[in-house]
């Protein structure tokens, strides 16, 4: 069990990388849609269909509508009125038959008798009799029966004028025959106070291969009901069928995307994959976008351009650098992805305007390169979303004035980038190129008060800030950086300024009156007071590891080789004489402390030449490379001759010296 701790604790670096990826693996996985009908959700009446022809990819039925089932049971309401039938009554008509011939009035009355068996009816009541068909109860049972099949006086009257030729005894029939089918108003409310049931709530059956959508379509409100209908059939047909194979292929898409990412870190950026705070800052970016995407395409996907993906690009260049902005910003499209209907048009119009946000940060010297950004955004989405649909040959898109909505809502969202750094560099504990140019001001108070306080020392970071510079420039790197270590590095001189050679006035030194141990005390000490005073005033950790750094382990020789002299054949202990480190861990410290050594010696020299210039450089970065002082630092040897012929070069221009050319 200690073992097993011990294997733990040795690499728990390793293992909260290993719970980040996992837990940001399993929270994608869970919001990445289930459904394949997603693309049809938020369809509404009146869009315009940009993708190609929708095909159905199974049977199903189209369901009626609220208001189309409301209106047929309305229908049904209003047809279902009852009628009654009674038996016929001849008897008060065969006076009027009495008159005809005794063979005439038998058919006659045969007639009558099937007239009353089929039924009679006078529709005085037009809204009552106006159906076309009848609910007619008889003996208990309901019987249809259509209307045209029933008598009513004019259709009584042919009848008996074909059998009788005088008019004025069909008249004096008519007018005494009573109807046998009459209005049942008891029973038509009785039944109009129940609520009458559809019989069928499917108005159309969809085939699997029917065109749903074609491209370009206006969409209808019968086409929009029949892809509600699709989706909800698919929805049931998912929940039937296992999801399984979903949920495993999107785990599997989210493991590679993902491991892909933290691959890159270990492999390319291993100074990012070392720093748990910055490999939990970009994946924490990663999962707040698609959580804020998985909210959008929940509610209308149509508005997912308009989720800041731009912000990604300009969050992850401020705290590091371009390449790695790029790819992290990669990562995201392609699994935000998932939630488009048209995944190609998503990632072709998202990766244009990406990589251009990415120009426009790549230098963040000013804050008005955020308005530059955000109108450079807008106009590559817009130009990548009219080529595709040119492209596609769908112009309805490009005149919608509609489709540029979530484009501009998108890159307004980038001009938020500025209060996100803000937060961000406090909660992680970052340093922004805009917080590194106003620690860079002059005018700061630890700037101003080095500059009244050790005017010497103040002269000397800013050529030792120049030299970094410059050099940084040349050699990549973080030049802003540099140039704010270098401003700050020996800000521990406050507290002991004479002790200094450059805020020395006069001959005499104070040194003078200490043995060499104390005065190699004093001069080490700068550099824990300068940590001590960069934490008091709140600099970042990064600025601070340049004065800790700036160094390194060296000694102060000069105060050594006194006291060799002093002790001579005696065991010294040149922990005295040495700086308490760490060496330059990067390409910026190690060139700080460079520039600070070839600065430093170069004001000890009593002829500045040529000659004496390139002595001196190669002497002092040498003796620093001889010391194992770069060791940890990502810098070649390359780098280093290019830093010497800079610095040689810049030393030569400040003292003016004037190369001689042969005669």
């Amino acid at each position: 069990m200690n073992i097993l701790f011990t294997k733990i604790r040795d690499k728990h670096a390793l293992w909260y990388k290993g719970i980040v990826f996992a837990f940001c693996v399993a929270v994608c996985t869970y919001l990445l849609p289930k459904s394949n009908s997603s693309q049809t959700t938020h369809v509404n009446v009146g869009d315009v269909w940009l993708n190609n022809d929708f095909i159905s990819t199974i049977d199903f039925l189209v369901k009626k509508t609220n208001a189309e089932i409301t209106t047929e049971k309305k229908e049904l309401k209003k047809q279902i009125v009852y009628f009654k039938k009674t038996p016929g009554n001849i008897s008060a008509l065969l006076s009027n038959l009495s008159n005809l011939p005794h063979n005439k009035a038998i058919d006659v009355k045969v007639l009558l008798d099937s007239v009353f068996n089929v039924g009679i009816y006078f529709s005085n009541q037009q809204n009552i009799y106006q159906d076309s068909v009848m609910y007619i109860v008889s003996n208990n049972e309901v019987v249809l029966t259509k209307r045209q099949k029933l008598f009513d006086k004019q259709k009584l009257n042919h009848i008996l004028s074909q059998q009788i030729a005088n008019n004025t005894v069909v008249n004096e029939i008519v007018s005494q025959i009573q109807p046998n089918i009459t209005y049942d108003e008891i029973l038509s409310n009785e039944m109009a106070t129940e609520d009458p049931e559809v019989n069928y709530i499917y108005k159309s059956k969809i085939v699997k291969g029917d065109v749903l959508l074609h491209k370009n379509d206006v969409v209808t409100e019968e086409q929009s009901q029949i892809l509600k209908s699709y989706h909800q059939a698919l929805t049931e047909q998912e929940i039937e069928t296992s999801q399984l194979s979903i949920i495993i292929g999107q785990f599997l898409a989210c493991v590679l995307v993902l491991g892909i990412m933290m691959l890159f870190l270990a492999f390319f950026r291993k100074s990012i994959f070392s720093q748990n705070t910055q490999v939990t800052f970009i994946f924490l970016i990663i999962l707040l976008i698609i959580i804020i995407t998985s909210i959008v395409a929940k509610y209308n996907v149509n508005y997912i351009y308009a989720v800041p993906f731009c912000l990604v690009p300009i969050l992850i260049r401020v705290f590091f650098d371009s390449r790695t902005s790029l790819f992290n910003f990669l990562n995201i499209i392609l699994i935000c992805a998932f939630f488009t209907p048209d995944k190609f048009e998503f990632v072709f119009i998202q990766l244009i305007a990406g990589i251009g946000t990415i120009f426009s940060v790549a230098d963040m010297g000013k804050r008005s390169k955020l308005f530059v950004s955000a109108l450079l955004t807008f106009v590559f989405y817009v130009l990548a979303f009219v080529a595709y649909h040119l492209i596609n040959n769908t112009p309805l898109a490009i005149s919608n004035i509609q489709s540029y909505v979530p484009f501009l809502l998108s890159s307004v969202c980038v001009l938020f980038s500025f209060p996100l750094i803000y937060i961000f560099e406090k909660l992680f504990g970052f340093v922004s190129d805009f917080t590194l140019l106003e620690l860079c001001d002059l005018n700061s108070p630890l700037l101003r008060q080095l500059s009244q306080k050790i005017p010497g020392t103040f002269q000397h970071s800013l050529q030792v800030a120049n030299l970094a510079e410059e050099a940084c420039y040349k050699i990549g790197g973080n030049a802003l950086l540099v140039r704010t270590g270098a401003m700050y590095h020996d800000i521990g001189k406050m507290s002991n300024p004479r002790f200094f050679t450059e805020n020395q006035v006069g001959e005499v030194s104070p040194h003078e009156d200490l043995s060499a141990e104390e005065s190699a005390q004093i001069i080490i000490g700068h550099v824990i007071k300068g940590v001590e005073i960069a934490k008091e005033n709140k600099l970042p950790e990064t600025v601070i590891d340049f004065i800790r750094t700036h160094h390194g382990t060296t000694t102060t020789r000069y105060f050594l080789y006194n006291y060799k002299k002093e002790h001579e054949g005696e065991i010294i202990n040149e922990d005295l004489f040495r700086y308490p480190g760490p060496i330059p861990f990067s390409k910026e410290t190690a060139i700080l402390m460079m520039a600070d050594g070839v600065e430093a010696s170069s004001r000890s020299l009593k002829k500045y030449d040529a000659i004496a210039i390139d002595e001196l450089v190669d002497r002092i970065i040498n003796h620093q490379i001889n010391e194992n002082q770069f060791m940890n630092a990502d810098i070649t040897f390359r780098d280093i001759n290019q830093i010497k012929k800079i610095f040689k070069k810049r030393l030569m221009n400040i003292y003016h010296v004037r190369i001689e050319y042969p005669r």
